[in-house]
């Protein structure tokens, strides 16, 4: 009898979720409801992370800055097996992200990937999948977002780049200034 089948037997695994080795994980909130989870969960001692862009708004008087999240109705929680259900009873947390019954560990990789994005960027879109047409990959070579990889992609003559979110099937539309840019060349071999 193999492992699996014995697996299959005893109670469903929440995989990806350690005993002791805190990993990333997101959660759906309620509609602007993100910042105040985060504050929730950060008096549980539960280390969570909203990604924050600066919108500014001008008005006839004043101009005003404030944060809205990059992605709406996501909180990422850094947390072991002993903090699932701690989270899970929080105020406005609806349900972790799951893939089928299985709870899904974000790479690092994302979450420092949204962390160089949030805050350096004003004017920043997140789409659904599969949602543009992708051109040719670019990579960043200037600014805060050096090094990173993304496709261009054209409206009304408004050059932005996409970048995946692939453990998340997420992706963040960025306009960036093209002299920012240059082709990634794949070399055929």
């Amino acid at each position: 009898m193999g492992m699996s089948q014995h697996r299959a037997e005893s109670e469903p695994v929440i995989n990806q979720i350690s005993e002791n080795e805190p990993r990333w994980f997101a959660v759906y909130t309620k509609f602007k409801c993100e910042k105040f989870v985060a504050a929730l969960l950060a008096k549980k001692q539960i280390e969570a992370y909203v990604p924050l862009m600066s919108k500014t708004k001008r008005y006839t008087r004043k101009v005003k800055h404030y944060e809205v999240p990059l992605i709406n109705c996501y909180v990422f929680v850094h947390i072991t097996r002993k903090e699932y259900v701690p989270t899970l009873e929080t105020e406005y947390v609806m349900k972790f992200l799951r893939q089928g019954k299985d709870l899904l560990a974000i790479p690092q990789s994302e979450i420092d990937l949204l962390r160089r994005v949030a805050g350096d960027i004003e004017e920043i879109q997140s789409l659904e999948k599969a949602e543009y047409t992708p051109g040719e990959e670019v990579e960043v070579i200037a600014g805060y977002l050096s090094g990173l990889r993304g496709n261009v992609i054209s409206k009304a003559g408004k050059r932005s780049f996409v970048i995946d979110l692939q453990t998340l099937g997420y992706q963040l539309q960025i306009r960036i200034d093209q002299t920012y840019l240059r082709p990634v060349q794949i070399r055929q071999a």
